[in-house]
């Protein structure tokens, strides 16, 4: 019996021990993958940058050359100007003087034919040769300009610049093993992601962050923030279906942005909040996640087209055009649609007014938030609180809500006579003019 004992123990323990080597090999595989995907990663990174790095100077030395020979050409036209404008009057006195030097030769012709004529004839000639020649003013003489005077071109060429050329082109360009920042966390939201991303250098110092994405089947990444904020919801994001993300920073005072981050795939499960269509009172987006009351005279509550919100999550209203306040106006959440309210000031339901009153249960509260104004953000947050079995507040269920705006909070308790797992949203404006966002 002992034996058997023994071979049943030992039995148990190669089992464990053979358990415990095909975890240690999984893990060891594990770990050989992430290598080859790092090794990959590595490999692929710096193909790239050889790349970019020999575009980037073939570019840069087309675009030199290009501007050198545009300089060339302008200051060889400007060199033509010169001479042809120099040359010119020399051309002009030369056409002169040489016209001077045809008229005294036949001047000088015309005078030793009057000095060694006829004796009959040379007191005629004579006359008629001295009229002539005091009519041509011998003694008149056109200026010619010294060579002081007259342009002498010459090149002025700074060598200084072939120094401020290479110092620049040595700084020019780095190569960075790691991008100073990362994307750190993916949290889903209704129809959206809430990205943020952290600083990873700590000589970095950022000015402005630059956040891109695309769908994974997509080939080119676009722009969706580009600020100072390290986090930032990206909306009109389809559920179950990947993005790939990515983030880069541009430093203090400078021009250019980092190196990007390592790209990363987020996704929602969520679907999209979206507001109920056919109401007379309210416009829609396209996407249904924007509404805006209109100028018609029917007056109503518009509620999510579906019970969309469940505790936990962060419901987000975004005011993006205000209209004329009321007190009966409200953004809120309520356990049930009921048409024939004008407000969500009623039983089962909690809301904030536009003139920043907390109603629950239709019950204004002692507390009061900020007036709602263009660009408020209001957020409604809930989780659920056990009622203890000796609670005698006569509810079957209580939810700890919290409503934030513009940088106040109020927190109260809403008890419930039924367990809820979702709520709707809604909204309620008696004047045109508002519009807000849900998500």
């Amino acid at each position: 019996m002992e034996a058997e004992a023994e071979a049943r123990l030992l039995l148990q323990e190669a089992r464990e021990s053979i358990e415990a080597a095909r975890s240690y090999r999984r893990e060891l595989q594990q770990r050989l993958r992430g290598l080859q995907q790092a090794r990959k990663q590595i490999r692929e990174s710096a193909t790239l940058t050889r790349d970019v790095l020999e575009q980037h100077f073939n570019d840069l030395k087309g675009t030199l050359k290009k501007l050198l020979d545009e300089r060339l050409m302008s200051l060889l036209q400007e060199v033509d100007t010169i001479e042809q404008e120099s040359i010119k009057p020399l051309d002009e006195c030369q056409k002169l003087i040489e016209h001077g030097v045809s008229t005294a030769d036949d001047l000088l012709r015309e005078g030793e034919s009057a000095v060694h004529g006829d004796v009959g004839q040379e007191n005629e000639k004579l006359c008629s040769f001295t009229k002539k020649a005091l009519h041509i003013q011998l003694d008149s003489l056109p200026e010619v300009p010294s060579l002081v005077d007259v342009p002498c071109l010459s090149a002025q060429l700074d060598d200084c610049l072939l120094t401020i050329l290479k110092n620049q082109i040595f700084r020019h360009g780095t190569v960075a093993s790691h991008p100073p920042v990362q994307l750190e966390e993916f949290i889903e939201k209704p129809g959206g992601i809430l990205v943020r991303w952290c600083k990873v250098d700590d000589d970095f110092i950022p000015q402005d962050y630059r956040l891109q994405y695309r769908k994974s089947t997509a080939n080119h990444f676009e722009d969706v923030y580009v600020g100072s904020e390290t986090e930032f919801i990206v909306l009109h994001i389809d559920p179950n279906v990947d993005y790939q993300f990515r983030v880069c920073a541009r430093g203090d005072g400078r021009q250019e942005w980092s190196p990007w981050s390592v790209p990363q795939i987020g996704h929602t499960t969520l679907v999209p909040h979206e507001w109920t269509t056919g109401l007379e009172g309210y416009s829609l987006s396209s996407r249904r996640n924007i509404a805006l009351r209109n100028d018609s005279q029917s007056c109503g509550v518009l509620y999510s087209k579906a019970p969309t919100y469940f505790c936990g999550q962060t419901l987000t209203f975004r005011i993006e055009t205000v209209g004329q306040p009321d007190r009966r106006d409200s953004l809120g959440v309520c356990v049930e649609q009921q048409n024939g309210y004008d407000s969500l000031q009623r039983d089962k339901a909690v809301c904030i007014s536009t003139n920043g009153a907390v109603f629950v249960n239709g019950k204004e509260m002692t507390n009061q938030l900020p007036a709602v104004t263009s660009g408020s953000t209001v957020t409604f947050d809930m989780e659920a609180v056990q009622l203890g079995p000796s609670s005698n507040e006569g509810g079957n269920s209580k939810l700890r809500v919290t409503i934030s705006s513009n940088n106040r909070e109020v927190v109260f308790d809403w008890v419930l006579d039924q367990c809820c797992g979702s709520l709707y949203f809604g909204c309620s404006f008696s004047y045109p003019g508002w519009k807000v966002l849900v998500f």
